[in-house]
Protein backbone atom coordinates (compact mmCIF):
# COMPACT_ATOMS: atom_id res chain seq x y z
CA UNK A 1 0.00 0.00 0.00
CA UNK A 2 1.40 3.29 -1.00
CA UNK A 3 0.70 6.98 -1.48
CA UNK A 4 2.49 8.31 -4.53
CA UNK A 5 2.24 11.54 -6.42
CA UNK A 6 2.41 11.80 -10.22
CA UNK A 7 5.44 14.08 -10.45
CA UNK A 8 5.02 14.53 -14.22
CA UNK A 9 1.83 16.54 -13.44
CA UNK A 10 3.41 18.58 -10.60
CA UNK A 11 3.05 22.38 -10.87
CA UNK A 12 6.66 23.55 -10.79
CA UNK A 13 6.47 27.10 -12.13
CA UNK A 14 4.01 29.83 -13.02
CA UNK A 15 1.38 29.22 -10.34
CA UNK A 16 2.76 31.18 -7.38
CA UNK A 17 2.08 29.47 -4.07
CA UNK A 18 1.17 26.22 -5.86
CA UNK A 19 4.75 25.76 -7.12
CA UNK A 20 6.68 22.80 -5.72
CA UNK A 21 9.38 20.40 -6.83
CA UNK A 22 10.28 16.74 -6.34
CA UNK A 23 12.06 17.55 -3.05
CA UNK A 24 8.60 18.29 -1.58
CA UNK A 25 7.92 14.55 -1.98
CA UNK A 26 4.17 13.82 -1.51
CA UNK A 27 3.28 17.47 -0.93
CA UNK A 28 2.41 19.84 -3.72
CA UNK A 29 -0.06 20.87 -6.39
CA UNK A 30 -0.77 19.12 -9.67
CA UNK A 31 -2.76 19.74 -12.83
CA UNK A 32 -4.30 16.39 -13.78
CA UNK A 33 -5.79 16.07 -17.28
CA UNK A 34 -9.09 14.23 -17.63
CA UNK A 35 -10.35 12.34 -20.66
CA UNK A 36 -13.78 14.01 -20.77
CA UNK A 37 -13.25 17.58 -19.58
CA UNK A 38 -11.25 20.27 -21.38
CA UNK A 39 -9.69 21.76 -18.21
CA UNK A 40 -7.39 19.83 -15.88
CA UNK A 41 -8.27 19.06 -12.27
CA UNK A 42 -6.40 21.17 -9.72
CA UNK A 43 -5.13 18.74 -7.10
CA UNK A 44 -3.31 19.51 -3.86
CA UNK A 45 -1.68 16.53 -2.14
CA UNK A 46 -0.18 16.20 1.33
CA UNK A 47 0.87 13.55 3.82
CA UNK A 48 1.09 15.34 7.17
CA UNK A 49 -0.40 14.96 10.64
CA UNK A 50 -1.09 11.25 10.15
CA UNK A 51 -3.11 11.53 6.94
CA UNK A 52 -2.56 11.15 3.22
CA UNK A 53 -4.80 13.73 1.56
CA UNK A 54 -5.81 14.84 -1.91
CA UNK A 55 -8.09 17.79 -2.56
CA UNK A 56 -9.44 18.28 -6.06
CA UNK A 57 -11.29 21.23 -7.52
CA UNK A 58 -12.67 22.62 -10.73
CA UNK A 59 -13.73 26.18 -11.47
CA UNK A 60 -17.39 25.57 -12.31
CA UNK A 61 -18.47 22.23 -10.78
CA UNK A 62 -17.52 19.52 -8.31
CA UNK A 63 -15.48 16.59 -9.59
CA UNK A 64 -17.61 13.61 -10.60
CA UNK A 65 -17.29 9.94 -9.60
CA UNK A 66 -15.08 9.01 -12.57
CA UNK A 67 -12.71 11.89 -11.85
CA UNK A 68 -12.48 10.93 -8.17
CA UNK A 69 -11.76 7.32 -9.18
CA UNK A 70 -9.06 8.55 -11.58
CA UNK A 71 -7.39 10.41 -8.71
CA UNK A 72 -7.72 7.51 -6.30
CA UNK A 73 -5.99 5.23 -8.81
CA UNK A 74 -3.35 7.84 -9.61
CA UNK A 75 -2.36 8.68 -6.00
CA UNK A 76 -2.92 5.29 -4.32
CA UNK A 77 -2.56 1.60 -5.11
CA UNK A 78 -5.57 -0.32 -6.39
CA UNK A 79 -6.16 -2.18 -3.11
CA UNK A 80 -5.84 0.88 -0.85
CA UNK A 81 -9.01 2.06 0.87
CA UNK A 82 -9.53 5.81 0.55
CA UNK A 83 -12.46 7.76 2.00
CA UNK A 84 -14.43 10.96 1.66
CA UNK A 85 -15.46 12.28 5.07
CA UNK A 86 -18.74 13.99 5.85
CA UNK A 87 -18.02 15.67 9.20
CA UNK A 88 -20.59 17.19 11.53
CA UNK A 89 -21.97 20.40 10.06
CA UNK A 90 -20.38 22.39 12.90
CA UNK A 91 -16.95 21.30 11.59
CA UNK A 92 -17.51 22.22 7.93
CA UNK A 93 -14.78 24.28 6.29
CA UNK A 94 -15.38 25.34 2.71
CA UNK A 95 -12.46 27.11 1.04
CA UNK A 96 -13.81 26.49 -2.47
CA UNK A 97 -17.38 25.70 -3.60
CA UNK A 98 -16.31 22.96 -6.03
CA UNK A 99 -13.69 21.06 -4.05
CA UNK A 100 -13.78 17.45 -2.81
CA UNK A 101 -11.25 15.53 -0.70
CA UNK A 102 -9.88 11.99 -0.47
CA UNK A 103 -8.28 10.80 2.77
CA UNK A 104 -6.38 7.78 4.08
CA UNK A 105 -4.99 7.52 7.63
CA UNK A 106 -1.31 6.57 7.67
CA UNK A 107 -1.23 4.37 10.78
CA UNK A 108 -4.78 3.03 10.97
CA UNK A 109 -6.94 0.63 9.02
CA UNK A 110 -10.19 1.87 7.50
CA UNK A 111 -13.13 -0.43 8.10
CA UNK A 112 -15.54 -1.02 5.24
CA UNK A 113 -18.98 -2.68 5.28
CA UNK A 114 -19.42 -6.24 4.06
CA UNK A 115 -19.97 -6.28 0.30
CA UNK A 116 -23.41 -7.90 0.67
CA UNK A 117 -24.63 -4.66 2.26
CA UNK A 118 -23.90 -2.85 -0.99
CA UNK A 119 -25.14 -5.46 -3.45
CA UNK A 120 -24.26 -8.71 -5.15
CA UNK A 121 -21.40 -9.12 -7.58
Amino acid sequence: MSFHVPNHYRIKTGAGSYNSDDSDENNGAFYIPTPHFHKPLLVIASDGLGWEHVSVSLETRCPNWDEMCLLKDLFWDSEDIVIQIHPPKSKYINQHPYCLHLWRPINAQILIPDQILVGSK
